[in-house]
């Protein structure tokens, strides 16, 4: 576990502890969880906020425990033979990480660095093991969760093998549009570099910026500096299929 953050770590003295009155544990497993439980659970976690481009947790790395996303974003990544970094997911508040390879005893096959300045709450595996066994609406939640990751992880593979890198870029920008929103200005909200949206679609950097050259000229996109703004959905939607 990578812990070059800077430590909270005030259990009981602010909301971050206060686990049933968290909001985003409604959008994971967590949300089974009775108020002994979560009560239980906060008595144990710890709360860090992490920094802009440090590591939640790194590829190959024993997590022990699952992190709980309060507020901010993060890549899933793996590092090819090549040395380029694959964007796997984009994982945004109320996910947990870390509950496959804890319930496996498997080091982590992805690294989790943060996208934006984060606060993120680690729950042990000793809490989260005792949950398995005395709740099992809890457990089902966390089977059918890694199940949907595995899905996602076998659509993105057939999006890779099927699609052309304009399809992929296309399908990709929807993507960050409709789970993660937009700025004031109408720029997408999550800003990638120009290598990590490459990562995410599986391409060179230069065919990356090559493509979205050539749909800021014909209208699909506008490039604001480092920023992107979609002007039309339908013709970017129509290019993803």
């Amino acid at each position: 576990m990578s812990y070059n953050w800077y430590i909270c770590n005030e259990k009981s003295k602010n909301d971050m502890s206060k686990c049933e009155q968290c909001i985003v544990r409604q959008f994971s497993s967590l949300k089974a969880l009775k108020k002994d439980d979560l009560l239980k659970m906060a008595d144990c976690k710890t709360s860090y906020t992490i920094k802009k481009g440090e590591p939640i947790f790194e590829e190959g790395e024993i997590t022990k425990g699952v992190f709980c996303i309060k507020d901010g974003i993060c890549k899933l990544s793996k590092l090819s033979a090549n040395g380029k970094d694959q964007i796997v997911k984009l994982v945004k508040p109320g996910e947990l990480l870390g509950q496959r390879s804890m319930i496996s005893e498997e080091p982590a096959n992805l690294s989790a660095v943060a996208l934006e300045d984060m606060e993120v709450c680690f729950i042990p595996k000793s809490e989260i093991m005792g949950f398995f066994n005395t709740n099992n609406e809890f457990s089902m939640n966390v089977m059918k969760t890694i199940c949907g990751d595995l899905k996602d992880a076998d659509d993105h593979m057939i999006s890779l093998a099927q699609k052309s890198v304009k399809e992929r870029l296309a399908e990709t920008l929807l993507y960050l549009d409709d789970n993660f929103g937009k700025n004031e200005d109408g720029t997408l909200h999550i800003q990638l570099s120009r290598e990590e949206l490459a990562g995410m679609i599986g391409t060179a950097t230069e065919s990356c910026i090559r493509l979205l050259s050539e749909f800021n000229k014909s209208g699909l996109i506008e490039l604001v500096g480092k920023k992107i703004a979609i002007l039309d959905r339908n013709k970017l939607r129509r290019l993803s299929e």
